[in-house]
């Protein structure tokens, strides 16, 4: 007797779930000729503080394979570092901050002699007529170039947005025993 009204409110169960009606949503896309807009090109020239020596360092790693845990160079094959590193008008550690770059970089080279950083950053802007801006560098940092690199620009927020473009990167101080670097920026960028 259990058993048949178990059955008979499952199948209850069962109808009842048939019987609701199916909301139906339609995709909805809308394209606007963007006639009101027009890109821009802004340049931009800094100075990227890569700290990872002293009591208070802008950049700190936060992995390490253990295969490389011998290596005593500051950024070994693999490592993976988390930044804070300030944007300085100039390559002076007294020039004015204008800004930060938030992120990660991997050491992804095998080879000292090759040492390439895979980043990933977003470049953001505390004062100026950009405050409140960034743009987002995700690009291969081959280091040792002594021309100047050239890393991609994939992104940007506020008076960047949709910013496509890249920067020309050159170092200006490198400390090859603690890793410290100051490298100058010179950004190209395309947005709306």
């Amino acid at each position: 007797m259990k058993c048949s009204a178990l059955v008979l409110g499952l199948l209850a169960l069962l109808l009842l779930a048939m019987a609701t009606k199916p909301a139906h949503c339609k995709y909805y896309s809308k394209t606007i000729p963007n006639i009101h807009r027009k890109e821009k090109v802004t340049h931009l020239h800094f100075y990227y503080f890569d700290i990872l020596s002293g009591t208070k360092p802008s950049a700190v790693e936060i992995a390490r394979p253990s295969l490389t845990r011998n290596d005593t160079s500051p950024t070994p094959f693999g490592s993976l570092t988390a930044t804070d590193d300030p944007l300085r008008e100039g390559p002076e550690t007294n020039s004015t901050v204008i800004g930060n770059a938030r992120g990660i970089y991997l050491s992804a080279s095998q080879y000292a002699s090759q040492m390439t950083l895979m980043m990933y950053k977003d470049f953001g802007f505390t004062a100026g007529k950009f405050k409140g801006s960034s743009f987002g560098v995700f690009s291969r940092n081959p280091i040792w170039e002594t021309t100047p690199r050239e890393v991609a620009v994939v992104g940007g927020r506020g008076k960047f947005r949709l910013a496509r473009g890249f920067a020309k990167l050159r170092t200006h101080y490198l400390n090859v025993s603690n890793g410290d670097a100051v490298v100058e920026y010179r950004v190209t960028l395309i947005h709306y």
